[in-house]
């Protein structure tokens, strides 16, 4: 009910609506239609016809309208009842009202006990509102009487048994419909009259008996009328139809049951199909639009008959309509197409990404088939190394270069063999692996998919996640993935997935073997250099919005903060140290300060505070029983003596500096193959069952481990034995053997451009890397000079100089 309130005075009424009357009034022709001023009375959602000796009620609550019905009972109680355009607006103008209502004279005014009113009134005639008088404290319009127009009596006057008829039918089918109304139309003396009463009994919406109530000629008025009692009686017989078939088949317990197949025949009926109006139609008509495999469509279907028969409440109808969300909402068909040009791609490649030229070169060769062979197979790529090296960008770029979509799913931490493959659907919450909802955000069927953090699996009572991807990286498996959720074979043949690792240490050999391992190193600090100056610098000023030449790096500025202040194999410390120098920048301007810097080595301390780090370097002169070792870090070469130490003792040999098992074996080896060869090496006479030996290698927080640094500890060992001085410009590398034999090793690259940084100048290496050797850069191969050696003695040779 509208809001209520209090009630202005009928004097107050009286005096605004003569202020109302002065101003301009619409001209009136002389022989034109009937002019009358009355108040409005809006109503909501109700249309009031003119129909002789019939007395229809409303309730009156809101303010304005009990001040139209107050000036109407002062007057001669007529009132102009037009319908609001909103009904659920409160408060109406004019202009809120329909144009044609209907005037009214009230029979009688009630007060009901909720402090509301009834009024009960009868429908003279038709009225066209043309203009407000006032609308304060109520609504008073101008209106002219709309006469009916008869055209054609005759039409009309056949229609009316017909019309009648079908009402009759109606009043049968409608226990809603009493039987007095069918009694008012039966003496019916008019056809406008005939159509009035029955467009007054009838439950139909707003729209249509405002449309009646505005026709004007008899016949078209009655025409809609039977049009519309057509409509009812097949609405009304098939409802019965449906309610009959029903109760044949169902119990009264199953009320809810009946109530939805009625609605759901008679929506169909109407024309308002289901797969318009409700979730059921729009999964069929998804299916139904050709853009899914047969399979697919078979079990879509299935399901959709399913959920048609189920309580839409139900747990199980929530499971099943998330399911066929699943099932429609999945790529199956939909792909995007591959850019196969090579020079395009290369540049992508080299503007994202410095050096790593294998990798670049294999993702060519990638695009080179595809562009020859468009149905070959997608490569599973797995890249490898230490974490900042650029792994997962260059996916992303690799996406770019073939403009395909990219998506990414990292399973660090992931130890559930159902997170790849998915739960059942029977289960509740159940949903499918990342597989399929990674190819659900990507939307293709073809895109570049990255697994990161592969090494960081776990297992336990769960299942092992690395035996599902199994299915997922093999070539020959995934054009029919089984997801244990889908249960329907999805192919995964034209993904591109790359998967990312740190290191392949506790992967199983099986799921390596499906793989194609790109390593990627770190990178060496004449790269970190490069990536600094092109990439780092200028994003990081752009982030912290400053100009490009707001800050400038001298020469030899950089590589101090490489060298001192990050050790890393990526760039990210290198990224936190320049955004650092950018951040100051900024500082200094907000403070006023807006000349540019120049960045010079010597102020680098100045700016990121003391190093943090220190490089190994050469000895400054040949020493007895230390030899100098390079390792392979996380963060490149580095260098690192390896000294030896005899006492008297029993015959032990002590290894101190965080060694591992393989390093320590190493020592054991030398040792062995000194006593061996002792007087083969003409060492002094000692009796090592007396003669204690210590092996150190400095900076002992650090964990060291590889037979890399088994030729520097034979060195030191013997270099202590025989008194002999090691050579301070020279650095070792290989693994020896119990025979004396050299062995070569890997990470030469990353070893020699350690020991260049160091000034290292004689570089000793196994003859085995003499090719790794040759892939070093030009101008680091003319500033060392390699030592190829096939045996511990011909080590020595070059490695000991002069008795002491």
């Amino acid at each position: 009910m509208a809001d209520t309130g209090v009630m202005r005075s009928t004097s107050q009424a009286t005096a605004d609506r003569g202020a109302a009357d002065a101003g301009p009034r619409p001209a009136q022709p002389s022989d034109g239609p009937i002019e009358v001023e009355l108040p409005v009375l809006p109503l909501r959602g109700e249309t009031l016809f003119p129909i002789a000796d019939t007395v229809n009620s409303f309730v009156v609550g809101r303010e304005q309208s009990l001040a139209a019905i107050e000036e109407a009972l002062s007057l001669d109680r007529r009132v102009l009842v037009i319908s609001q355009q909103d009904p659920d607006a409160e408060s109406v103008t004019f202009a809120d009202l329909h144009e044609v209502g209907t005037e009214a004279k009230i029979a009688r005014v009630l007060k009901l006990p909720d402090g509301s009113t009834s009024v009960l009134a009868e429908g003279i005639r038709r009225v066209r509102a043309i203009a407000p008088v006032s609308e304060h404290p109520f609504i008073r319009a101008i209106g002219w009487v709309v006469e009916e127009l008869d055209e054609a009596p005759n039409q009309a006057r056949e229609l009316m048994p017909l019309t009648l008829e079908l009402f009759h039918h109606v009043v049968e089918l409608n226990e809603a419909t009493p039987d007095e109304a069918y009694i008012r139309a039966m003496n019916a003396d008019a056809p406008g009259a005939l159509a009035d009463i029955i467009a007054a009994s009838l439950n139909l919406v707003p729209g249509t008996q405002q449309e009646l109530l505005e026709i004007r000629e008899v016949s078209e008025r009655l025409r809609l009328v039977y049009t519309v009692l057509e409509e009812e009686i097949r609405v009304l017989e098939l409802e019965r139809e449906v309610r009959e078939e029903v109760r044949e088949e169902v119990d009264k317990d199953q009320r809810e049951f009946i109530l939805r197949e009625q609605l759901r025949t008679i929506t169909k009926e109407l024309g308002e199909t289901s797969a318009q109006n409700t979730e059921i139609g729009e999964f069929r008509e998804k299916l139904e639009a050709g853009r899914y495999p047969a399979a697919v469509i078979e079990r879509g279907l299935k399901e959709i008959d399913r959920l048609n028969a189920m309580p839409p409440g139900s747990p199980e109808a929530s499971m099943v309509r998330n399911y066929l969300e699943w099932l429609t909402e999945l790529p199956w068909k939909k792909r995007t197409r591959d850019n196969t040009d090579i020079r395009r791609a290369a540049r992508i490649l080299d503007a994202h990404h410095h050096g790593l030229d294998r990798v670049k070169e294999r993702l060519l060769e990638y695009i080179a088939v595809r562009r020859l062979a468009r149905q070959s197979r997608s490569p599973i790529l797995c890249f490898v190394g230490p974490p900042g090296v650029g792994k997962t960008s260059l996916g992303q770029s690799i996406a770019q270069a073939l403009s395909r979509k990219f998506v990414r799913v990292s399973l660090g931490g992931v130890r559930d063999e159902a997170e790849i493959r998915g739960h059942r659907m029977t289960y509740i919450g159940s949903m499918p692996g990342r597989v399929l909802q990674m190819m659900r955000q990507a939307g293709t069927v073809n895109p570049v998919f990255m697994i990161d953090e592969l090494d960081k699996l776990g297992v336990d009572f769960r299942g092992d996640p690395s035996a599902a991807l199994l299915e997922v990286l093999d070539p020959e498996q995934n054009a029919a993935f089984s997801d244990h959720y889908l249960e329907i074979p999805y192919d995964l043949s034209r993904v591109i997935f790359i998967a990312t690792a740190n290191t392949l240490d506790g992967l199983p050999p099986a799921l390596i073997d499906r793989m194609e391992v790109v390593e990627l190193p770190g990178y060496v600090e004449d790269e970190k250099l490069a990536i600094a100056e092109r990439f780092l610098v200028p994003r990081e000023l752009e982030e912290h919005g400053l100009e490009t030449d707001a800050v400038r790096f001298k020469p030899g500025a950089l590589t101090r903060i490489i060298r001192e202040y990050t050790r890393e194999a990526g760039v990210r410390g290198l990224t936190r140290s320049i955004a650092a120098v950018a951040r100051k920048r900024a500082l200094a301007r907000a403070e006023g300060t807006d000349s540019n810097w120049k960045i010079r080595s010597r102020d680098v301390p100045k700016v990121l505070g003391p190093p943090r780090f220190r490089f190994g370097s050469t000895e400054s002169e040949a020493s007895i029983g230390t030899a100098m070792a390079v390792f392979n870090t996380p963060a490149g070469g580095d260098l690192s003596p390896v000294e030896v130490s005899l006492a008297p003792g029993t015959g032990q040999i002590l290894l101190t500096g965080l060694l591992g098992d393989v390093m320590k074996e190493s020592a054991h080896a030398a040792l062995t193959y000194a006593r061996a060869r002792a007087g083969r090496l003409m060492l002094p006479q000692r009796d090592f069952a007396d003669l204690d030996v210590h092996v150190h290698v400095p900076s002992g927080a650090l964990p060291k481990d590889g037979p890399s640094a088994g030729l520097a500890v034979v060195v030191a060992l013997i270099s202590a034995l025989a008194r002999k001085r090691v050579r301070h410009d020279l650095t070792l590398t290989g693994e020896i053997t119990l025979q004396g034999r050299v062995l070569p090793v890997g990470s030469i690259k990353p070893k020699v451009l350690g020991a260049h940084r160091a000034g290292v100048r004689l570089f000793v290496l196994p003859k085995g890397n003499r090719q790794d050797a040759a892939e070093l850069p030009a101008h680091v191969r003319r500033d060392i000079q390699f030592i190829e050696v096939a045996s511990v003695e011909a080590a020595l040779r070059h490695a000991l100089v002069d008795p002491e």
